[in-house]
């Protein structure tokens, strides 16, 4: 088993004779444990922290809607139980990565105009542990890729960061990461490809945020990296696949641009 660097108090574990309500059911053996000792109040803290990603997130683009949540958060169980977390590790896991995009810089024009609670607001509310808090932060503070570039990151590392972030780049790439790529392209009205338009290398937090690319150019830019940036064993594993995936839509898309096929 992998312990969490954080301290948590002990308690005897609730008894529950039913898991709490999920919209995405959970299908790994290891996640349902997770449920079965949740205790009842975070039960209640994740339907509500559901409630509040739903609510934020339901007009924004289907690059980073729901769904994407639900995939994040069933990917990173998945994930924490092939590592090994702990159940506390695991309340940590959920709740950071159904809040983690409830505040993306992205989509920073609809957050000025909500009335609902960031995610620190959100865990305050519900009275969270502060040291689960500080834990859950340190992950949605850390997890995007812009924090990568130039070093600038001060995310802790954990074993909850790592699955939690590789949840999150696994759903950037392969077949779902494609079509991500392409939808939220649309929305911003980005071209699809333009020879012209080359692949910036060394991005600087500026350029990444900026739309002056292509659909195309983001793969470079970004898409094909992330697989040498997982930080757990069983990210790694699942990139594998999804990476090998878009290297072939790439060889396709540019023998179909050129008319060769």
């Amino acid at each position: 088993m992998i312990r969490s660097v954080y301290q948590f108090p002990t308690r005897k574990p609730a008894v529950t004779t039913s898991p709490p309500a999920t919209v995405l059911e959970i299908e790994t053996a290891s996640a349902e444990v997770h449920f079965s000792r949740i205790s009842v109040d975070m039960g209640a803290v994740v339907k509500a922290a559901e409630e509040l990603m739903q609510k934020v997130m339901w007009n924004w683009d289907s690059s980073h809607d729901p769904f994407h949540v639900y995939r994040v958060r069933s990917l990173a169980l998945s994930l924490a139980a092939e590592e090994g977390l702990l159940p506390e590790s695991r309340q940590i896991v959920e709740l950071a990565a159904l809040l983690h995009d409830i505040d993306d810089h992205k989509y920073a024009s609809s957050r000025e105009k909500r009335a609902e609670p960031t995610a620190e607001e959100f865990l305050t509310q519900h009275q969270i542990d502060p040291v689960k808090k500080e834990a859950i932060m340190n992950i949605i503070h850390g997890m995007g890729f812009k924090e990568k570039l130039n070093s600038i990151s001060k995310a802790k590392f954990t074993p909850e960061f790592a699955v939690v972030q590789d949840a999150d780049r696994v759903d950037a790439i392969g077949a779902i990461g494609i079509g991500r790529s392409f939808t939220f392209a649309g929305a911003k009205n980005c071209p699809m490809y333009d020879p012209v338009i080359q692949p910036r290398m060394n991005l600087t937090k500026e350029e990444y945020t900026s739309t002056n690319t292509t659909t195309i150019n983001h793969f470079h830019e970004k898409l094909l990296k992330l697989k040498g940036m997982m930080k757990s064993q069983a990210g790694r594993r699942r990139a594998e696949g999804r990476h090998k995936f878009m290297l072939q839509f790439l060889e396709q898309f540019a023998e179909e641009w050129s008319g060769k096929l």
